[in-house]
């Protein structure tokens, strides 16, 4: 359920968290609906600002997070959940609002970011010709 708050939306915790470490990836349950998010996916789309930036065309493509494991989550309030990674990051805390985003749009934020991995691996695989 969305709740709406000096004019902001808020949704409500999820229903159900389970880290599935055995398959990467944590089961959600928002509005009696289930969600399924890999490890890499909630790694890659972190919210910090390491991944982030402090703004727009600041954000650092994750590259390589295939394998990256969840070690640990701690519950930050009553509005979020900072996943811990064993790859060294946890400076993320998810919101509900942003773990409802990204599992509602799981989808296309994935394509986009499958198409900026493979832009990327073509801007570096450019053979540069310098006379």
């Amino acid at each position: 359920m969305t709740h709406i708050k000096h004019g902001l939306y808020m949704h409500t915790p999820p229903s159900k968290i389970h880290i599935n470490k055995s398959d990467k990836n944590v089961e959600l349950m928002f509005d009696n609906i289930s969600y399924t998010l890999s490890f890499e996916f909630l790694r890659v789309y972190s919210p910090s600002a390491e991944v982030r930036g402090h703004g727009k065309g600041q954000e650092v493509l994750q590259l390589n997070k295939g394998a990256v494991i969840i070690t640990n989550a701690t519950m930050q309030g009553n509005y979020a959940i900072k996943f811990i990674f064993d790859d060294g990051h946890d400076s993320g805390v998810y919101s509900w609002d942003y773990l409802y985003e990204l599992a509602t749009q799981k989808d296309t934020l994935w394509q986009n970011y499958l198409d900026k991995v493979e832009m990327h691996k073509n801007q570096q695989s450019a053979v540069k010709w310098v006379p």
